[in-house]
């Protein structure tokens, strides 16, 4: 199954339909679920990483908010859609530092999604409108 093919057969976006933005959407949604994942794997490490927890967790919230702030068509709120997006990427960058300073492969794969939702969130901020 496919996002982008569900937000292209909503019934008010016709020929308006806008990839970077799905494709934001879609790495958005998928980084809450590493983010998550992250942050469990991090609860069973012996050391403490109550910091980084807490980075995934809230990093997972913002994804997710924002993932389905992107796949709605019907209106429009546009700055609100480009504030989330804004700020997904923010809290996206700030996981991924956290993440970047352990040695632990689930935090290195974690802070990799991070940047590419970060970066996909930017790319889309100008193709709202």
């Amino acid at each position: 199954m496919s996002i982008h093919k569900m937000i292209a057969l909503h019934p008010d976006v016709g020929d308006d339909f806008n990839e970077m933005l799905a494709t934001a959407a879609r790495h958005a949604m998928f980084c809450a679920e590493m983010c998550t994942s992250c942050a469990d794997a991090c609860v069973a490490e012996a050391m403490d990483m109550r910091q980084c927890v807490r980075s995934c967790l809230d990093c997972a919230d913002v994804c997710a908010a924002t993932g389905r702030l992107a796949i709605r068509r019907t209106g429009q709120n546009f700055e609100a859609l480009r504030l989330m997006l804004e700020t997904c990427a923010r809290v996206c960058d700030l996981c991924a530092g956290e993440c970047e300073s352990h040695d632990h492969a689930h935090c290195k794969l974690c802070a990799e999604m991070c940047r590419e939702c970060a970066r996909d969130c930017r790319a889309a901020i100008p193709t709202v409108n």
